[in-house]
């Protein structure tokens, strides 16, 4: 008969995402994860089986908290305009202990393994198209409701916008000065319209 579980399977994998995203994956030793999940080596690789399996369920595990995360934050605010201008300084700020210098663990994934992992270049491809979605789907509204120009295209804006995400998570990681960033996102939610 198998042993209970002595520790919560999600807390740990929660921890273990975290060093993956402040690390990289290459960067992050197997101690480096069962120290921060406090498990020992076997526990670790009969929960979640090797490294890279760890991997990637801390990836999928990023990927639904940061989407959900977005798409709440994008309906709460009070216009599309500002929605999208929340959501590109989001990426910027440290409240509630955030890192913005880890930057974004799907782009940082993409950047570091997607060139040599088919799977993970097609799961970074689906994040960012998910991403675009909460956005066109942001913008179009603004468009109903007459907040944004008809004009516009909403697909291209929010692959724009996204691109422009990607971007802006790649720039924080070198700790640029906050002013100069501040102001290209202003310019980036003028050009709205």
């Amino acid at each position: 008969m198998a042993r209970p579980r002595e520790f919560d399977e999600q807390q740990a994998l929660l921890k273990a995402m975290h060093v993956f995203w402040q690390k990289g994956y290459e960067a992050t030793s197997i101690s480096d994860l069962t120290t921060a999940m406090g498990i020992q080596r076997p526990s670790m690789y009969g929960t979640f089986g090797s490294k890279e399996e760890l991997f990637n369920a801390a990836l999928r595990k990023y990927a639904d908290l940061s989407l959900t995360y977005i798409r709440s934050k994008l309906s709460q605010a009070p216009s599309a305009r500002e929605a999208v201008r929340l959501y590109l300084l989001g990426i910027t700020n440290t409240e509630g202990g955030k890192q913005p210098e880890w930057g974004c663990l799907c782009v940082n994934t993409l950047t570091e393994m997607a060139s040599r992992n088919a799977s993970l270049t097609r799961f970074t491809s689906e994040f960012q198209g998910h991403l675009a979605g909460l956005l066109r789907e942001t913008i179009e509204a603004g468009m109903l409701r007459g907040e944004l120009s008809a004009e516009l295209n909403a697909a291209s804006v929010a692959s724009a916008l996204t691109i422009a995400a990607v971007g802006l998570s790649v720039i924080m990681k070198g700790q640029p000065d906050r002013a100069a960033v501040e102001k290209a996102i202003e310019q980036l939610v003028y050009l709205l319209g």
